[in-house]
């Protein structure tokens, strides 16, 4: 069993094209995680809208069931 001892990487270790090729890799992803920043923003404004539109359906819905039900419960008698 050999015990492998890790070191400093020196500068002539590193292959400039593999680097710049993650370096760009790295680039591109940045650029995609803020392009899905801005659709999720733009995705919670839209449910911010509708949230405010179902509760308008449902004030409306529950005036229209009250009003039949008057209605129905006044005609039955």
């Amino acid at each position: 069993m050999r015990l492998h001892i890790s070191r400093k990487p020196k500068m002539s270790d590193i292959d400039l094209v593999q680097y710049g090729v993650l370096q760009q890799k790295v680039d591109s992803m940045e650029a995609k995680i803020d392009k899905m920043e801005n659709q999720l923003d733009t995705l919670i404004e839209l449910a911010n809208k509708g949230r405010g539109g179902f509760w308008m359906g449902m004030i409306f819905v529950s005036g229209v069931s009250t009003f039949f039900g008057y209605v129905s419960h006044y005609w039955s008698k």
